[in-house]
Protein backbone atom coordinates (compact mmCIF):
# COMPACT_ATOMS: atom_id res chain seq x y z
CA UNK A 1 0.00 0.00 0.00
CA UNK A 2 0.94 3.39 -0.40
CA UNK A 3 1.14 6.51 2.10
CA UNK A 4 -2.28 7.12 1.34
CA UNK A 5 -3.55 3.25 1.67
CA UNK A 6 -4.22 2.72 -2.10
CA UNK A 7 -2.44 -0.28 -3.76
CA UNK A 8 0.23 0.37 -5.86
CA UNK A 9 0.81 0.37 -9.44
CA UNK A 10 3.96 1.39 -11.58
CA UNK A 11 3.74 2.27 -14.88
CA UNK A 12 6.09 0.99 -17.68
CA UNK A 13 6.75 2.90 -20.88
CA UNK A 14 4.18 6.04 -19.17
CA UNK A 15 4.41 8.77 -21.79
CA UNK A 16 2.05 11.50 -20.79
CA UNK A 17 0.25 8.84 -18.64
CA UNK A 18 -2.74 7.96 -19.78
CA UNK A 19 -2.71 5.02 -18.58
CA UNK A 20 -1.47 6.45 -14.96
CA UNK A 21 -4.51 8.99 -15.46
CA UNK A 22 -6.93 5.68 -15.13
CA UNK A 23 -5.21 4.46 -12.65
CA UNK A 24 -5.42 7.31 -10.57
CA UNK A 25 -8.85 7.70 -11.38
CA UNK A 26 -9.54 3.82 -10.18
CA UNK A 27 -8.42 4.28 -6.95
CA UNK A 28 -4.42 3.19 -7.15
CA UNK A 29 -1.19 4.77 -6.31
CA UNK A 30 1.08 5.40 -9.06
CA UNK A 31 4.17 6.03 -7.33
CA UNK A 32 6.85 5.79 -10.14
CA UNK A 33 6.70 5.94 -13.92
CA UNK A 34 9.47 4.99 -16.15
CA UNK A 35 10.31 6.43 -19.66
CA UNK A 36 13.20 6.68 -21.66
CA UNK A 37 12.06 9.97 -23.47
CA UNK A 38 12.32 12.97 -21.64
CA UNK A 39 10.16 14.92 -23.94
CA UNK A 40 6.84 12.54 -23.90
CA UNK A 41 7.28 12.87 -19.81
CA UNK A 42 8.18 16.19 -19.87
CA UNK A 43 4.87 17.33 -17.93
CA UNK A 44 4.59 14.25 -15.72
CA UNK A 45 5.16 15.66 -13.17
CA UNK A 46 2.97 18.57 -13.51
CA UNK A 47 0.17 15.87 -13.92
CA UNK A 48 1.47 13.26 -10.87
CA UNK A 49 2.92 15.63 -8.82
CA UNK A 50 2.81 12.81 -6.05
CA UNK A 51 4.81 10.10 -8.67
CA UNK A 52 8.55 9.87 -9.23
CA UNK A 53 9.40 9.67 -12.94
CA UNK A 54 12.21 7.94 -13.84
CA UNK A 55 13.73 8.54 -17.34
CA UNK A 56 15.92 4.86 -17.43
CA UNK A 57 16.13 2.51 -20.22
CA UNK A 58 14.04 0.01 -19.30
CA UNK A 59 15.91 -2.97 -21.00
CA UNK A 60 18.61 -2.33 -19.19
CA UNK A 61 16.45 -2.24 -15.74
CA UNK A 62 16.69 -4.98 -13.18
CA UNK A 63 12.94 -5.86 -11.22
CA UNK A 64 14.93 -5.25 -8.28
CA UNK A 65 16.01 -1.70 -9.19
CA UNK A 66 12.32 -0.88 -9.84
CA UNK A 67 11.48 -2.54 -6.32
CA UNK A 68 14.48 -0.53 -4.74
CA UNK A 69 12.18 3.06 -6.28
CA UNK A 70 9.04 2.01 -5.00
CA UNK A 71 10.44 0.77 -1.71
CA UNK A 72 6.35 -0.99 -0.87
CA UNK A 73 4.56 -3.50 -2.00
CA UNK A 74 3.77 -3.22 -5.84
CA UNK A 75 0.28 -4.45 -6.94
CA UNK A 76 0.06 -3.97 -10.09
CA UNK A 77 2.85 -3.37 -13.28
CA UNK A 78 0.53 -0.95 -16.59
CA UNK A 79 2.11 -0.06 -19.21
CA UNK A 80 2.06 0.09 -23.26
CA UNK A 81 5.44 -0.85 -25.02
CA UNK A 82 6.67 0.48 -27.66
CA UNK A 83 3.70 -0.47 -30.75
CA UNK A 84 5.96 0.97 -33.97
CA UNK A 85 7.13 -2.39 -34.65
CA UNK A 86 3.86 -4.28 -34.42
CA UNK A 87 1.43 -1.31 -35.92
CA UNK A 88 -0.45 -2.68 -39.19
CA UNK A 89 0.32 0.69 -40.73
CA UNK A 90 3.93 0.45 -40.21
CA UNK A 91 6.43 -1.29 -41.19
CA UNK A 92 6.35 -4.52 -39.25
CA UNK A 93 9.92 -4.45 -38.59
CA UNK A 94 11.41 -7.37 -36.87
CA UNK A 95 14.83 -5.63 -36.55
CA UNK A 96 13.36 -2.53 -34.89
CA UNK A 97 14.58 -2.79 -31.54
CA UNK A 98 11.70 -1.37 -30.11
CA UNK A 99 10.54 -4.68 -30.53
CA UNK A 100 12.34 -6.56 -28.06
CA UNK A 101 10.96 -3.78 -24.98
CA UNK A 102 7.58 -6.03 -25.33
CA UNK A 103 10.19 -9.05 -23.85
CA UNK A 104 11.19 -6.81 -21.26
CA UNK A 105 7.83 -5.45 -19.88
CA UNK A 106 7.22 -9.45 -18.98
CA UNK A 107 10.84 -9.68 -17.85
CA UNK A 108 10.47 -7.00 -15.29
CA UNK A 109 6.62 -8.71 -14.38
CA UNK A 110 8.54 -12.02 -13.89
CA UNK A 111 11.04 -10.56 -11.68
CA UNK A 112 8.75 -8.06 -9.60
CA UNK A 113 6.25 -10.62 -9.52
CA UNK A 114 3.00 -8.11 -8.74
CA UNK A 115 -0.56 -9.21 -8.08
CA UNK A 116 -0.97 -8.46 -11.53
CA UNK A 117 -0.56 -7.14 -14.63
CA UNK A 118 -1.61 -5.17 -17.45
CA UNK A 119 -0.50 -4.79 -20.86
CA UNK A 120 -1.69 -2.28 -23.66
CA UNK A 121 -0.56 -2.46 -27.38
CA UNK A 122 -1.27 -1.98 -31.00
CA UNK A 123 -3.96 -4.89 -32.84
CA UNK A 124 -1.10 -5.97 -34.89
CA UNK A 125 0.85 -7.33 -31.79
CA UNK A 126 -2.18 -10.57 -32.07
CA UNK A 127 -1.39 -11.71 -35.83
CA UNK A 128 1.56 -12.91 -38.00
CA UNK A 129 5.22 -12.95 -36.67
CA UNK A 130 4.21 -10.63 -33.81
CA UNK A 131 1.62 -12.84 -32.06
CA UNK A 132 4.27 -15.64 -32.27
CA UNK A 133 6.84 -12.80 -30.62
CA UNK A 134 4.04 -11.86 -27.98
CA UNK A 135 3.59 -15.71 -27.32
CA UNK A 136 6.80 -15.66 -26.56
CA UNK A 137 6.89 -12.96 -24.53
CA UNK A 138 3.83 -13.93 -22.51
CA UNK A 139 5.64 -17.43 -21.91
CA UNK A 140 8.00 -15.67 -19.54
CA UNK A 141 4.80 -15.24 -17.02
CA UNK A 142 2.83 -18.02 -18.19
CA UNK A 143 3.87 -20.46 -15.10
CA UNK A 144 3.06 -17.97 -12.59
CA UNK A 145 0.41 -15.84 -14.11
CA UNK A 146 -3.38 -16.35 -15.14
CA UNK A 147 -3.06 -14.82 -18.18
CA UNK A 148 -6.28 -13.14 -20.27
CA UNK A 149 -6.93 -13.40 -24.02
CA UNK A 150 -5.93 -10.69 -25.59
CA UNK A 151 -8.70 -8.83 -25.95
CA UNK A 152 -9.39 -5.73 -28.55
CA UNK A 153 -11.02 -2.93 -26.81
CA UNK A 154 -12.54 0.18 -28.93
CA UNK A 155 -12.18 3.44 -26.85
CA UNK A 156 -15.27 5.04 -28.49
CA UNK A 157 -17.63 1.67 -26.93
CA UNK A 158 -16.24 2.99 -23.15
CA UNK A 159 -17.40 6.04 -23.47
CA UNK A 160 -14.43 8.06 -24.96
CA UNK A 161 -15.33 10.33 -28.41
CA UNK A 162 -12.72 8.59 -30.17
CA UNK A 163 -12.35 5.29 -32.38
CA UNK A 164 -9.54 3.70 -30.71
CA UNK A 165 -8.92 -0.03 -31.01
CA UNK A 166 -6.17 -1.54 -28.50
CA UNK A 167 -5.59 -5.19 -27.10
CA UNK A 168 -5.09 -5.33 -23.73
CA UNK A 169 -3.92 -8.69 -21.31
CA UNK A 170 -4.26 -8.64 -18.49
CA UNK A 171 -2.22 -11.24 -16.10
CA UNK A 172 -3.78 -12.64 -12.38
CA UNK A 173 -0.81 -14.48 -9.84
CA UNK A 174 -1.79 -17.54 -9.91
CA UNK A 175 -1.43 -18.25 -5.97
CA UNK A 176 -4.16 -14.93 -5.61
CA UNK A 177 -6.61 -17.77 -7.30
CA UNK A 178 -8.21 -15.61 -9.88
CA UNK A 179 -9.00 -14.90 -13.45
CA UNK A 180 -9.72 -11.36 -15.41
CA UNK A 181 -13.09 -11.52 -17.13
CA UNK A 182 -13.01 -8.62 -19.74
CA UNK A 183 -16.39 -9.34 -20.21
CA UNK A 184 -17.56 -7.38 -17.25
CA UNK A 185 -15.99 -3.95 -18.36
CA UNK A 186 -18.76 -1.98 -18.94
CA UNK A 187 -19.69 -0.48 -22.12
CA UNK A 188 -21.58 2.81 -22.30
CA UNK A 189 -24.97 2.29 -23.60
CA UNK A 190 -25.10 5.80 -26.16
CA UNK A 191 -21.65 6.71 -27.64
CA UNK A 192 -20.10 9.80 -26.84
CA UNK A 193 -19.91 12.38 -29.99
CA UNK A 194 -17.40 15.07 -31.29
CA UNK A 195 -20.38 17.44 -30.52
CA UNK A 196 -20.63 16.22 -26.57
CA UNK A 197 -16.64 16.20 -26.30
CA UNK A 198 -15.66 19.81 -27.32
CA UNK A 199 -18.44 21.94 -28.82
CA UNK A 200 -18.49 23.84 -24.97
CA UNK A 201 -14.79 24.87 -26.52
CA UNK A 202 -15.84 27.16 -28.77
CA UNK A 203 -16.74 29.86 -26.46
CA UNK A 204 -13.69 30.29 -24.91
CA UNK A 205 -11.48 34.03 -24.07
CA UNK A 206 -7.65 33.90 -24.14
CA UNK A 207 -5.95 34.71 -21.04
CA UNK A 208 -2.25 34.69 -22.09
CA UNK A 209 0.58 33.21 -21.01
CA UNK A 210 1.30 31.34 -17.75
CA UNK A 211 4.72 30.08 -17.80
CA UNK A 212 5.63 28.34 -21.31
CA UNK A 213 1.81 27.37 -21.68
CA UNK A 214 -1.08 29.17 -23.48
CA UNK A 215 -4.32 29.90 -21.01
CA UNK A 216 -7.60 29.87 -21.66
CA UNK A 217 -11.27 30.24 -20.20
CA UNK A 218 -14.44 28.76 -21.08
CA UNK A 219 -17.55 31.69 -21.03
CA UNK A 220 -20.30 30.35 -22.11
CA UNK A 221 -22.01 29.03 -18.96
CA UNK A 222 -25.03 27.29 -20.74
CA UNK A 223 -25.74 23.58 -20.14
CA UNK A 224 -23.20 21.36 -21.64
CA UNK A 225 -22.59 17.55 -22.04
CA UNK A 226 -22.23 15.40 -18.72
CA UNK A 227 -18.94 14.35 -20.68
CA UNK A 228 -18.05 18.05 -21.29
CA UNK A 229 -18.80 18.44 -17.77
CA UNK A 230 -16.75 15.84 -16.44
CA UNK A 231 -13.98 17.34 -17.96
CA UNK A 232 -13.46 20.84 -17.12
CA UNK A 233 -11.46 22.36 -14.66
CA UNK A 234 -14.07 23.72 -11.69
CA UNK A 235 -12.69 27.51 -12.50
CA UNK A 236 -13.40 26.63 -16.81
CA UNK A 237 -9.88 27.06 -17.10
CA UNK A 238 -7.42 25.03 -19.48
CA UNK A 239 -4.14 24.70 -21.28
CA UNK A 240 -2.78 24.08 -24.99
CA UNK A 241 -5.67 25.35 -26.94
CA UNK A 242 -3.60 27.33 -30.03
CA UNK A 243 -4.81 27.24 -33.03
CA UNK A 244 -2.66 26.10 -36.54
CA UNK A 245 -1.94 28.66 -38.93
CA UNK A 246 -3.07 27.58 -42.43
CA UNK A 247 -2.43 29.23 -45.90
CA UNK A 248 -4.49 30.89 -47.44
CA UNK A 249 -4.87 27.92 -50.00
CA UNK A 250 -5.52 25.41 -47.17
CA UNK A 251 -8.34 27.62 -45.69
CA UNK A 252 -10.04 27.25 -49.11
CA UNK A 253 -10.15 23.61 -49.64
CA UNK A 254 -11.43 23.05 -46.04
CA UNK A 255 -13.69 25.78 -46.61
CA UNK A 256 -15.80 23.43 -49.37
CA UNK A 257 -15.50 20.43 -47.46
CA UNK A 258 -18.62 19.05 -46.35
CA UNK A 259 -18.63 17.21 -42.35
CA UNK A 260 -17.26 14.36 -42.94
CA UNK A 261 -15.43 14.48 -46.08
CA UNK A 262 -11.77 14.42 -46.49
CA UNK A 263 -9.53 16.49 -47.83
CA UNK A 264 -8.29 14.86 -50.61
CA UNK A 265 -4.45 16.80 -50.64
CA UNK A 266 -3.96 16.61 -46.94
CA UNK A 267 -6.36 14.01 -46.32
CA UNK A 268 -7.48 15.68 -43.21
CA UNK A 269 -10.66 14.34 -42.59
CA UNK A 270 -13.84 16.74 -41.35
CA UNK A 271 -15.28 15.87 -38.19
CA UNK A 272 -19.34 15.24 -37.82
CA UNK A 273 -20.21 17.19 -34.69
CA UNK A 274 -22.92 13.70 -33.89
CA UNK A 275 -20.49 11.26 -34.96
CA UNK A 276 -17.04 10.12 -33.19
CA UNK A 277 -13.09 11.06 -34.33
CA UNK A 278 -11.13 8.31 -36.24
CA UNK A 279 -8.15 7.57 -34.08
CA UNK A 280 -5.35 10.08 -33.31
CA UNK A 281 -2.15 8.82 -34.29
CA UNK A 282 0.99 10.14 -33.01
CA UNK A 283 3.82 10.98 -35.71
CA UNK A 284 7.00 10.49 -35.17
CA UNK A 285 9.85 11.81 -32.81
CA UNK A 286 12.86 13.70 -34.38
CA UNK A 287 14.92 10.30 -33.91
CA UNK A 288 12.26 8.85 -36.61
CA UNK A 289 11.91 11.69 -39.06
CA UNK A 290 9.86 14.47 -37.21
CA UNK A 291 6.68 13.18 -39.80
CA UNK A 292 3.65 15.02 -37.86
CA UNK A 293 0.36 13.28 -38.13
CA UNK A 294 -2.57 14.22 -40.17
CA UNK A 295 -5.17 15.75 -37.78
CA UNK A 296 -8.57 16.58 -38.23
CA UNK A 297 -10.57 19.44 -39.02
CA UNK A 298 -13.06 20.72 -36.70
CA UNK A 299 -16.46 20.15 -37.33
CA UNK A 300 -17.36 24.16 -37.63
CA UNK A 301 -14.04 25.84 -38.28
CA UNK A 302 -11.81 25.56 -40.97
CA UNK A 303 -8.66 24.67 -39.26
CA UNK A 304 -7.34 21.28 -37.63
CA UNK A 305 -8.11 20.92 -33.90
CA UNK A 306 -5.93 22.16 -31.39
CA UNK A 307 -4.75 19.97 -29.00
CA UNK A 308 -6.95 20.75 -25.83
CA UNK A 309 -10.01 19.57 -28.32
CA UNK A 310 -7.84 16.82 -29.57
CA UNK A 311 -7.27 15.88 -25.30
CA UNK A 312 -10.93 15.90 -24.63
CA UNK A 313 -11.35 13.71 -27.92
CA UNK A 314 -9.20 10.98 -26.58
CA UNK A 315 -10.31 11.05 -22.83
CA UNK A 316 -8.15 13.42 -20.86
CA UNK A 317 -9.48 16.37 -18.42
CA UNK A 318 -8.79 19.81 -18.85
CA UNK A 319 -6.67 19.61 -15.56
CA UNK A 320 -4.35 17.76 -17.81
CA UNK A 321 -0.70 19.32 -19.26
CA UNK A 322 1.05 18.24 -22.28
CA UNK A 323 3.46 19.95 -23.99
CA UNK A 324 3.95 24.07 -25.04
CA UNK A 325 4.40 22.90 -28.79
CA UNK A 326 1.42 21.51 -30.67
CA UNK A 327 3.61 19.05 -32.54
CA UNK A 328 5.15 17.13 -28.96
CA UNK A 329 1.86 17.42 -27.46
CA UNK A 330 -0.04 15.28 -30.64
CA UNK A 331 2.62 12.98 -30.10
CA UNK A 332 1.76 12.23 -26.27
CA UNK A 333 -2.30 12.41 -27.40
CA UNK A 334 -1.36 10.15 -30.03
CA UNK A 335 0.67 7.43 -28.11
CA UNK A 336 -1.45 7.53 -24.99
CA UNK A 337 -4.16 5.04 -23.57
CA UNK A 338 -7.74 6.74 -23.40
CA UNK A 339 -7.88 7.42 -19.21
CA UNK A 340 -11.50 6.94 -19.53
CA UNK A 341 -10.67 3.68 -20.94
CA UNK A 342 -7.90 2.87 -18.81
CA UNK A 343 -9.85 4.01 -16.08
CA UNK A 344 -12.71 1.56 -16.39
CA UNK A 345 -10.08 -1.82 -17.09
CA UNK A 346 -8.65 -1.00 -14.09
CA UNK A 347 -11.38 -0.49 -12.00
CA UNK A 348 -12.58 -4.08 -12.69
CA UNK A 349 -9.11 -5.22 -12.21
CA UNK A 350 -9.35 -3.92 -8.64
CA UNK A 351 -12.77 -5.41 -8.24
CA UNK A 352 -12.32 -8.96 -9.62
CA UNK A 353 -8.52 -9.22 -8.05
CA UNK A 354 -7.85 -7.36 -4.85
CA UNK A 355 -11.18 -7.00 -3.02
Amino acid sequence: MSADKKPVVIDLFSGCGGLSSGARKAGFAVTDAFDIDPILTSSYRLNFPKSRVHNLDISKLAGSEIKGFADCHISGIIGGPPCQAFSMIGHRDEADPRRELLGHFFRIVSEIRPDFFLMENVQGIASGSAQQYLDTCLAQVESSYNISKPTVLDASEYGCATKRKRIFVVGVRKDIGRNFDFSKVRKVRTAVTVEDAISDLSHIENEGMIGEFDNWKIIDDRDHSTYAKKMRNRDNTFTGNQRTVHTAKVLARFNKLKQGATDPIGKHKRLTWDGLCPTLRAGTGSDHGSYQSVRPIHPAEDRVITVREAARLQGFSDSHKFHPTIWHSFRMIGNSVSPILAKKILQEVKNQVLI
